[in-house]
């Protein structure tokens, strides 16, 4: 065959492989075999590799090529990459169409609702139908180019299909000949990310977490055959290009014709109730689909309303991610067991066989108290569902008694406490048993952990496990004894070679100044969490004013009631507890008390909310620095707020309060308003 006869047989093998690919990944329909596809890529890789001048870039055999990267090239999205703003129920729903009505000065909307897909954002840039560019979304603005990758996923043409079947009033010729760009969403189904972990296994490492991580890190591998390997998928959504389209379904026809796999799922709703009711339809499908997704995304249909809307931050104002309420899953209780926390509480806990949920893997969950495990009626191999929700701590929800098999075994709650068997006790109005053993092993080691946490002491590299080894080596047994380490002490324990004593014994010692308001959260004193510390600092001004104070004048504090005042009277009148703090301040402490002037109070009983990211400090030291002025900072926007901080890329807390009035300041406001 020569050079002439090859090029046509090389157009040839390309658009039926194309045709094949298409039939096979988007259309889900297979009129040859997979060895029959297989056998004419290796005809056409035969032909490139003898003809190497005759390889395009939208050639099947390119969807891997090159050598591995060093690193991925930086590019600047014409529109940025937005994220979407979430809502959870039908309430927040009904007041972002009410807020997008004053906005438009429209009444009445077409919604497009679509799938939530669980994946990562990838803008697809085709330039006379061939694909030139793949990015990542990056941070909406700047994101990463990663083409080489891009191109093994078989559900990305390489080359827009034929696309005679267009609407009416779309620009044919600017596919053609022009620069289009395309959004969607790269992803893993379910079966090939079960597939890839049961091979992670059979080599003996951990199994991924979730499909989005994977996805994420194949799309971000330097190695694109790292990527192909991965088996990934695509599902555009957004054709940001302007072909004359006018509304968000139409984009999707569109899409769909020119040769990408779109959302089937989709439906135009005109009420709130029929956004329910598409909402509650995929809820019941989402088990039972392919892939991942975790709500629904609802779009004003009409571009140019969209358009008009604008952004509020880095969201679009005109469309909403309505989300799934906590995943729950089922699994198998493999032993029930109690917890000994820092001020006695005993805590049962469910040890599961592993369930992921949410993206988490899970092996443990709270079951709160005896009360509710009582309720529950659970027992040791129980079959339960466990619910998670963001950061909380999983719990079990229902006991599926129906599952049992007759080989569950009951669990005696415990009346001593299993570390140091003092008999438990249950306070009055309280449904928590506690350990009431001030010198119990597991109460002190708890303590410790918070003592060094970094809302307390926050000494780096001393965590759990250190303070377990520095304990179980008699090296020290109470707070103080951490400002007596030497490095001499370290040196031969696991994980201390000299460099790492060094780091350690640094990082006690730069430790040693503190604020008041941590020092009494690392005391770990029973109903004192991080606010009520700062209450109790910038009221009392020093630790010696707060050990004298009685319980009246702890009430006149705001927030601080009858139990928490007699907790705090409790607390310091035991002498062993002044000589903790006697002995800290021998060892080096220094205690750097609020002070004095009034100007400390300058915020108070001002209400303070934070949007965006701020250049001179974190939003966590912005709301501490509120505090210590005896202002409250808040989450959310509402009709009491006193001053919303305005950073970088603010959000829709913006837009509700100039809606409601709230004074707006920007950072340089706030940093001159802390001063005064």
């Amino acid at each position: 065959m020569n050079k002439k006869e090859a090029k046509k047989r090389i157009k040839k093998l390309r658009e039926i492989i194309h045709y094949h690919r298409y039939l096979y990944h988007v259309e889900n329909k297979q009129e040859i075999s997979e060895e029959a596809l297989d056998s004419l890529k290796h005809e056409l890789y035969q032909l490139e590799q003898k003809y190497p001048n005759l390889i395009t870039p939208d050639s099947p055999t390119q969807r891997v090529s090159g050598q591995p990267l060093d690193e991925f090239q930086k590019v600047e999205h014409s529109d940025p990459m937005l994220s979407i703003e979430d809502v959870f129920n039908r309430e927040e729903i009904k007041d972002w169409i009410n807020y997008i009505k004053r906005l438009s000065g429209k009444e009445k909307f077409e919604f497009f609702c679509e799938l939530k897909m669980d994946g990562l954002a990838i803008s697809l840039i085709y330039e006379k139908g061939i694909l030139k560019r793949g990015a990542t979304r990056g941070n909406g603005k700047i994101g990463e180019n990663v083409t080489q990758n891009i191109k093994t996923i078989k559900t990305i043409p390489l080359k827009i299909k034929a696309f005679q079947e267009l609407p009416l009033g779309i620009d044919k010729e600017r596919i053609k000949e022009g620069k289009i760009e395309v959004r969607g969403e790269a992803y893993i189904t379910k079966k090939d990310f079960k597939k890839l972990n049961q091979k992670r296994e059979k080599k003996g490492k951990e199994p991924y977490s979730n499909p989005r991580n994977v996805a994420a890190g194949s799309i971000r591998q330097l190695n694109s055959k790292v990527t192909k390997e991965r088996e990934l998928d695509f599902m555009a959504y957004n054709l940001v290009t302007d072909l004359g389209q006018e509304t968000h379904s139409e984009e999707h026809k569109i899409l769909e014709t020119i040769g990408f796999k779109a959302d089937k799922h989709t439906k135009c709703c005109k009420t709130i109730d029929e956004i329910l009711q598409f909402f509650e339809e995929i809820k019941e499908k989402r088990d039972s689909l392919p892939y991942e997704i975790d709500g629904i995304v609802i779009n004003i249909n009409n571009n140019k309303t969209f358009k008009k809307l604008g952004v509020a931050g880095k969201s679009p104002r005109g469309m909403r991610a309505f989300k799934f309420p906590p995943k729950q899953a089922t699994t198998k209780v493999k032993d029930i067991t109690v917890h000994i926390g820092q001020t006695g509480a005993v805590t049962p806990i469910a040890h599961l066989k592993p369930v992921f949920i949410a993206g988490a893997r899970i092996s443990r969950a709270t079951l709160h108290n005896k009360d509710e495990m009582e309720r529950l009626g659970i027992k040791i191999n129980d079959t339960v569902i466990v619910e998670r929700a963001g950061d909380v701590i999983p719990k079990v929800v229902k006991v599926l008694k129906d599952m049992r098999n007759g080989k569950e075994k009951n669990f005696d709650f415990p009346n001593y406490c299993p570390i140091c068997e003092t008999k438990l006790k249950k306070p009055k109005k309280e449904a928590i048993w506690r350990c009431p053993n001030e010198d119990c092993p597991a109460r002190k080691r708890e303590f410790m952990y918070l003592f060094v946490s970094k809302p307390a002491f926050d000494i780096e590299g001393l965590g759990p496990k250190i303070i377990d080894q520095l304990m179980d080596n008699d090296i020290i047994s109470q707070p103080p004894d951490i400002f007596e380490i030497e490095k001499g002490d370290l040196l031969g324990l696991e994980r201390f070679a000299d460099k790492a004593a060094q780091n350690l014994i640094e990082a006690i010692e730069n430790s040693k100044e503190i604020p008041l308001y941590r020092l009494l959260f690392s005391l770990g004193i029973r109903e004192v969490g991080q606010e009520t510390a700062i209450d109790l600092a910038n009221y009392f001004k020093s630790i010696e004013k707060l050990q004298n104070a009685d319980k009246e004048e702890l009430e006149k504090i705001d927030d601080i009631g009858p139990e928490t005042g007699a907790s705090i009277v409790n607390y310091f009148k035991k002498d062993k507890h002044k000589k903790m703090i006697q002995d800290l301040i021998k060892n080096g402490v220094k205690i750097i008390n609020p002070k004095e002037e009034k100007r400390e109070e300058n915020l108070k009983d001002l209400s303070f909310v934070f949007t965006g990211g701020l250049d001179s400090m974190t939003r966590k030291e912005a709301q501490n620095k509120v505090r210590e002025k005896g202002g409250k900072p808040n989450s959310s926007v509402s009709s009491e707020t006193d001053y919303l901080v305005v950073g970088e890329n603010p959000g829709s807390k913006l837009e509700k309060a100039k809606d409601l009035g709230v004074q707006i300041l920007k950072e340089d406001q706030f940093l001159k308003l802390l001063k005064k």
